[in-house]
């Protein structure tokens, strides 16, 4: 079983990718919105970011009513985040088998 047939199988038919920024930009700030988003039932994967960005979630839920409750009701009301950008995943290709890289020269 693949995992888009696995995450179908747990009732998670939409998926989407959320980038978040935050202020003030400490290492407490990142710490804690860390710790919050990685507990989330929604949430798969945080990705800690460079750039414009401060975080990625992968987000996986029912629907996009679903979807958009999570915008809503969790992440727009942490005093934290300044601003999310919000992209549905239509869909998912895998390396299924990444080969090992070269040494860096």
């Amino acid at each position: 079983m693949g995992w888009t047939a696995t995450i179908t199988a747990l009732n998670r038919g939409v998926q989407a990718l959320v980038s978040v920024q935050v202020r003030p930009l400490s290492r407490t700030v990142i710490d804690a919105f860390k710790a919050f988003a990685a507990q989330l039932p929604e949430v798969l994967h945080v990705f800690v970011l460079s750039g414009g960005d401060d975080f990625l979630l992968h987000v996986a839920v029912q629907d996009l009513d679903r979807l958009h409750a999570f915008l809503t009701d969790q992440l727009s009301k942490r005093g934290e985040v300044t601003g999310f950008r919000t992209s549905v995943v239509f869909q998912q290709v895998s390396n299924t088998a990444p080969s090992r890289l070269p040494p860096a020269d």
